[in-house]
């Protein structure tokens, strides 16, 4: 019997020590979404960093815009890296969420793409422009194609809101098509499709494009931009110590330059490091 309790006891202070092993590890584990092109590079970057100051990332790639905010706000996730303000804003909206945003990393700059033309100003009357049905990016689509003299926008509108239908003048009745999936408009584009197709940069280098050579119009760096991308969390995690060394990290110097070297302008970084 007193070896039974003896080994009782050992048992039971093994499992102790074990939960309290496995609850520090959790509690200095970051549970992060994120598409897969640049985010989930990014974070790869900075894991070393982190995990000197003892901060571990666990990252789940997504394919969808729709499933990381939902499993952020279901606590699946701690955090999560693959939109922009902009597109957060509509996300809350729409759902009725709470999440916000923590910092912005990069931008990825949208741009047009065309097999016909080489320029913006160069698409003929009736020209079929082809976009994702992705909500938050049709305000850089029509400021692209405002500053090019194409369209101009009704009075009072705010560009980086506006939608199709906020086009006052179009003297060249260019047509806006928006049903697409994100996913495919680089197929689309390849496939000759439209006369021009708009593409996130994080797809267009997924696709094997640079941006920055094959769009005929593309999206410059502004730190101000709501379509800088950002990381969010729930208000509860604001002042999480983690997230606050993840964003230490993300924002150093020394990671803002590494973006704007290794992606060479298809992701710029949302601070300026030279």
């Amino acid at each position: 019997m007193k070896k039974f309790h003896v080994l009782s006891f050992l048992t039971v202070a093994l499992l102790a020590i074990l939960l309290v092993g496995c609850g520090k590890q959790s509690k200095n584990t970051i549970r992060i979404g994120a598409s897969s092109i640049p985010h989930a590079q990014i974070l790869k970057h900075v894991e070393p960093q982190l995990a000197k100051e003892g901060v571990h990332l666990k990252v789940t790639v997504f394919q969808d815009y729709i499933m990381p905010n939902e499993a952020l706000a279901e606590k699946e996730l701690d955090a999560n890296y693959f939109q922009t303000t902009a597109f957060l804003d509509r996300w809350n909206a729409n759902y009725g969420g709470h999440l916000i945003s923590v910092g912005s990393v990069h931008l990825e700059p949208i741009g047009i793409y065309s097999k016909k033309v080489k320029k913006l100003q160069d698409l003929k009357p009736n020209s079929k422009i082809l976009v994702s049905d992705n909500v938050p990016d049709y305000g850089r689509i029509l400021d692209l194609f405002q500053k090019a003299g194409l369209i101009t926008m009704k009075p009072g509108v705010n560009v980086a809101n506006a939608n199709f239908s906020d086009i006052e003048k179009n003297p060249r009745h260019l047509q806006f098509e928006d049903s697409y999936d994100p996913k495919l408009m680089t197929d689309i584009y390849k496939n000759n499709e439209g006369d021009a197709v708009a593409i996130n940069s994080n797809y267009a280098v997924q696709a094997g494009l640079i941006p920055k050579r094959d769009s005929i119009a593309l999206q410059k760096s502004d730190p101000n931009s709501p379509y800088n991308n950002i990381v969010a969390v729930r208000k509860s995690e604001r002042n999480n110590q983690n997230i606050k060394k993840l964003m230490n990290a993300l924002q150093s110097k020394s990671t803002q330059k590494w973006i704007k070297s290794k992606y060479k302008g298809a992701v710029l970084p949302s601070k300026d490091p030279d």
